[in-house]
């Protein structure tokens, strides 16, 4: 599995249990909620200025995003 499978896999989860909504997390991220939907998608992957907004406001590891930690 590569990594932006692995990225698109474990965003897709936290998000399902998070409960928390792509607009509230696109508005966190300063992206639009375009660019979340592309990342649920796989269709792109987020910058690391874009990963640190999205590990701070779901208080998740990039290590776990990324696939690197379980």
């Amino acid at each position: 599995m590569d990594s932006t499978t692995k990225f698109t896999e474990r965003f897709n989860e936290v998000l399902r249990y998070s409960g928390i909504r792509q607009t509230s997390l696109a508005k966190a991220a300063n992206v639009s909620k375009q660019c979340i939907s592309d990342y649920k998608a796989g269709k792109s992957v987020p910058s690391l200025d874009t990963l640190f907004l999205i590990c701070k406001f779901l208080d998740i590891s990039a290590d776990y995003l990324l696939g690197l930690e379980d």
